[in-house]
């Protein structure tokens, strides 16, 4: 800027500060309009659709209805290896978040943050996991706030991801904790929000960053699939009367995997494996009979995916996939011809750092829309228009 009009805005702002900052303030929302306003056809986002104004280390994001009023509110967990406040958005409706409250009071190093009804009260209670630090648990006091109540697993460990699962079959959610660089934990439930049971699983030194489950070999119990980082094998273990001892292989063995998903995407009756990579393609592991995985397809560049979802984006009966990056932009694939070939399609132009990409039903219109949780960035959502395509 020239010295002559550096001296007007100074002036200017100076002495008539009461009507400069209001405009400054509306340009800065003007402009950040235009830059996440370049959504695709499919998907529209914009200055609406952000979850609040500050730009956070956000690492996760989770869906339910807390407040048992019809429609689903979200929860993001921010920190990574830095103290932040943990946020929850409340629904208004119509996929609208205008009130925006904090989890807690303490601030975290927090990576994960997932809902579920961990007492049994039929409300939705938030477990959250820290890098380095106790993973605390909130309940839910029957009016749609939370109550720190406890810890569950190791005090201190590398935690990256929870996922909430009732994997000894007896009625409650247990918890199951990935941990980079150490052991993975499952956290059994006693039916009333205690852990205080520990099995582990995987390796001293895996470094697990997702795990998901399903029944890979069919008989009845859910199996752990690992995602695994720093060129480390990626496994399925087994659940023999929750023993994991026994596993298989998959992938390449030097994958840098940060995510993984498990659907039956080309409808063959056997579970596929879907991973999310760092600096190669992602792949679609087809299952087979023999659970051999060998035949399988990629998706995309050498991206640095960090996340990942599926859900039927386009309510054709078919599993789509979505895909969050680091540095680059965000994809959904779309599923054509049983799951062999997929139509990508990019959700806006925003090379932001997405560390958590979900899907669920904001707005009420039976699509299923798309959250990011971007570090360092704005967490925002796009809402799915491929109804009005039709």
């Amino acid at each position: 800027m020239p010295s002559f009009w550096r001296a007007l805005f100074i002036l200017a702002y100076t002495k008539y500060s009461f009507i400069m900052k209001p405009f400054l303030f509306t340009l800065c929302l003007f402009l950040h309009a235009m830059l996440i306003a370049q959504d695709s056809d499919l998907f529209v986002t914009g200055s609406r659709f952000l979850l609040g104004l500050e730009k956070n280390l956000s690492a996760s994001i989770a869906l339910g209805d807390i407040d048992q009023d019809g429609d689903l509110d979200i929860v993001v967990a921010n920190g990574r290896h830095w103290t932040q406040q943990n946020f929850y958005f409340v629904n208004a409706g119509q996929g609208r978040f205008s009130v925006m409250k904090p989890l807690g009071v303490d601030r975290s190093t927090s990576y994960a943050a997932e809902l579920g009804d961990l007492n049994g009260d039929g409300w939705l209670d938030i477990a959250v996991g820290n890098d380095m630090a106790p993973n605390i648990l909130f309940m839910n006091d029957g009016k749609g706030a939370f109550i720190q109540v406890g810890t569950f697993g190791h005090p201190r460990r590398p935690t990256r991801n929870l996922i909430l699962y009732d994997i000894d079959v007896d009625g409650d959610l247990d918890i199951l904790i990935t941990n980079r660089g150490a052991e993975n934990e499952i956290c059994l439930n006693d039916g009333s929000g205690n852990f205080g049971e520990i099995i582990a699983f995987g390796s001293q030194d895996d470094s697990t960053i997702d795990v998901t489950l399903a029944d890979i070999d069919q008989d009845g119990a859910p199996d752990l699939i690992l995602a695994n980082r720093d060129k480390q094998q990626n496994y399925i273990y087994f659940n023999d009367d929750l023993s994991f001892t026994r596993r298989i292989p998959f992938g390449t063995g030097e994958d840098e995997t940060r995510a993984v998903g498990v659907s039956d995407l080309n409808m063959d009756g056997y579970l596929d494996i879907v991973t999310a990579n760092i600096g190669a393609p992602n792949q679609i592991y087809f299952g087979d009979e023999a659970f051999s995985f060998s035949n399988h397809i990629a998706l995309g560049a050498d991206e640095k995916t960090f996340s990942m979802d599926i859900a039927d984006l386009n309510n054709d009966g078919s599993p789509d996939l979505v895909f969050g990056n680091y540095g680059s932009p965000n994809f959904v694939y779309l599923s054509e011809s049983a799951g062999q070939i997929f139509q990508a399609v990019m959700l806006s132009d925003n090379a932001f750092n997405t560390y958590d990409i979900i899907c669920g039903d904001l707005n009420g219109d039976k699509y299923v829309d798309v959250i990011e949780a971007n570090s360092d960035d704005y967490n925002l959502y796009y809402l799915n228009r491929i109804g009005n395509q039709d």
